[in-house]
């Protein structure tokens, strides 16, 4: 088993390249209860057309397809940046038990500003978790790691 500072290593990369395929430069990735990593997901959301593209939003809908919400809920969901709403529902709806995040919501607002593309709520995925039935747990953010994934935007919102 890795530290979370590997698995978030990791989802950043994911966001590296998700910004090289030419979408917004966000990342994630499931790890089992034993450390594997069983999924990683760019952002689609600009090369699918798709509004619910984000990479946490599809990963966990991949996931929901291929594993049981009992395993599922041992997983843990790595993410470069802290999940939206939209993408705090879905691991919430996944029954994904476990969410880490390296950069909150609130520096990727500083970091997108009013940029149409993503509308960035102020909303931490905590303050929605606390209004559901499942102790989730959260972890982060990880202030070691948030400049590395402030880094992946620099331009990319300008």
């Amino acid at each position: 088993m890795q530290t979370d500072s590997h698995y978030l290593e990791r989802a950043i990369e994911v966001s590296e390249n998700s910004r090289k395929n030419g979408n917004t430069p966000f990342g994630a990735i499931l790890v089992g209860p034993d450390g594997e990593i069983l999924m990683e997901q760019e952002n689609i959301e600009i090369s699918t057309h798709k509004c619910t593209g984000h990479a946490e939003t599809a990963l966990a809908e991949r996931a929901s397809q291929k594993y049981s919400k009992d395993f599922l809920w041992s997983c843990t969901l790595y993410t470069s940046a802290e999940p939206c709403a939209m993408c705090t529902g879905a691991i919430y709806w996944a029954n994904i038990g476990h969410i880490v995040y390296a950069m909150t919501e609130k520096r990727l607002l500083e970091l997108t500003g009013s940029n149409e593309q993503n509308p960035t709520f102020s909303l931490p995925c905590r303050d929605i978790l606390r209004h559901g039935q499942k102790p989730i747990e959260v972890r982060g953010p990880f202030p070691e790691l948030e400049v590395r994934a402030a880094e992946v935007h620099k331009g990319y919102w300008d």
